[in-house]
């Protein structure tokens, strides 16, 4: 057999360059979200390339979410979210075999493990008032186990609003890429009933009962705790 020619490799690094070089010049003119780029031929003088690796190179920025092409109006700069993490961590870990556990308890550690290191950090921060929305929080939680209700979204709710003080804009976007991933894989996977509701209720609970009493470590410990029951139920125990 013929050993496959160079070209799809050259092919490939300059495309390379030129989706570097569109960023490059998002950078060089400080355009926000929201602000038009130049027009496909604008982009071809300036990088002397044709039209056809413009707009490859535009739709594989698009897919990274650092562009929006908007089809008969023109190309913007994108929010550069995390979307497109969550969905590669999602492939990843369907991609795995159907009885391994491994890929999603791997996505769980990363998560467990960047909470509770932004736990001891937030710990020293958190107003009586902030405390008080959480513990709100998990009396809704309380309320709609009660009423027989999930309560996935309140659960997001509460991890967020405990780092908010911390005031890191990628925290929210990390946790909620991790999020999305566990989720779509336990919908796909069968494994969506968690623990009863009143057991994760009290695991939150203990969280902030161990803030409020300034208690790190403890607040770690229970931490862990809600953690084991998460990584219980992805690997189809009762959690």
């Amino acid at each position: 057999m013929r050993p496959m020619p160079a070209e799809p490799r050259n092919t490939e690094t300059r495309n390379s360059r030129i989706r570097r070089e569109v960023m490059q010049i998002i950078l060089d003119r400080r355009l926000a979200p929201g602000a038009a780029l130049p027009t496909e031929t604008e982009l071809m003088e300036e990088l002397g390339v044709s039209r056809n690796s413009v707009r490859e190179a535009l739709k594989a920025l698009q897919a990274l979410d650092i562009v929006e092409i908007r089809h008969g109006y023109g190309t913007y700069v994108g929010q550069a979210s995390l979307t497109p993490l969550a969905d590669g961590l999602t492939f990843r870990t369907l991609a795995r075999h159907e009885d391994d556990t491994g890929a999603l308890a791997e996505i769980l550690q990363v998560r467990e493990v960047l909470e509770e290191g932004l736990l001891r950090r937030v710990a020293v921060l958190l107003t009586d008032a902030e405390l008080d929305r959480l513990e709100g929080v998990v009396d809704r939680m309380e309320a709609a186990g009660r009423a027989g209700r999930p309560f996935p979204e309140l659960d997001r709710e509460f991890h967020e609003l405990l780092y908010a003080p911390l005031g890191n804009a990628l925290v929210p976007q990390l946790l909620g890429a991790f999020w999305a991933v566990f989720r779509r894989v336990a919908g796909v996977r069968g494994r969506c009933d968690g623990p009863a509701a009143d057991v994760t209720v009290g695991r939150h609970r203990d969280i902030v009962t161990a803030l409020r009493a300034r208690d790190v470590e403890g607040a770690q410990r229970a931490m862990a705790v809600h953690f084991r029951g998460i990584e219980a139920r992805a690997s189809g125990g009762v959690g």
